[in-house]
């Protein structure tokens, strides 16, 4: 449970050390605006800006009652912050697997990417995707959940 929020707190960390080096310097305006810097790369790669992940066996039991897909992210992954992103406030109406917290979900992406846990992993109608266009993913949400 605490692996997610390893790089953020981590980011918070390092931030709060480079801040402080320049507040000793003299500098607590640069100090504040890295610090700032670095607590909204935090929250970007937290389990936070994402929707609630649910377990595999739910989500898929969703997916088949609304034909909403399956998203298979994890925290930190670049890929699943652009997905998440770029799907905006539609993000609600796909159903997400966290493969951190999630082992059955782990397995769902390593069998899909060869023994690899390359995500985002996208089930449509049973079907992986791996790392697809945002818009793609878009044109398959339900219209409203």
């Amino acid at each position: 449970m605490t692996r997610p929020w390893i790089v953020p707190t981590l980011m918070v960390f390092g931030g709060s050390a480079l801040a402080a080096g320049l507040i000793l310097r003299g500098s607590p305006g640069a100090a504040v605006a890295l610090l700032a810097v670095f607590v909204l790369l935090a929250g970007a790669n937290s389990p936070l800006i994402f929707p609630r992940s649910i377990g595999t066996q739910e989500a898929r039991r969703r997916s088949a009652a609304d034909g909403g897909p399956v998203i298979f992210w994890r925290p930190g992954c670049t890929y699943c912050l652009r997905l998440r992103i770029r799907l905006g406030r539609a993000a609600h109406r796909a159903h997400w697997v966290d493969i951190w917290r999630d082992p059955a979900g782990a397995a769902v992406v390593r069998e899909a990417n060869g023994g690899d846990e390359t995500v985002p992993t996208v089930l449509v109608a049973g079907r992986p995707h791996v790392n697809p266009d945002p818009a793609w993913v878009r044109e398959r949400l339900p219209s409203s959940r």
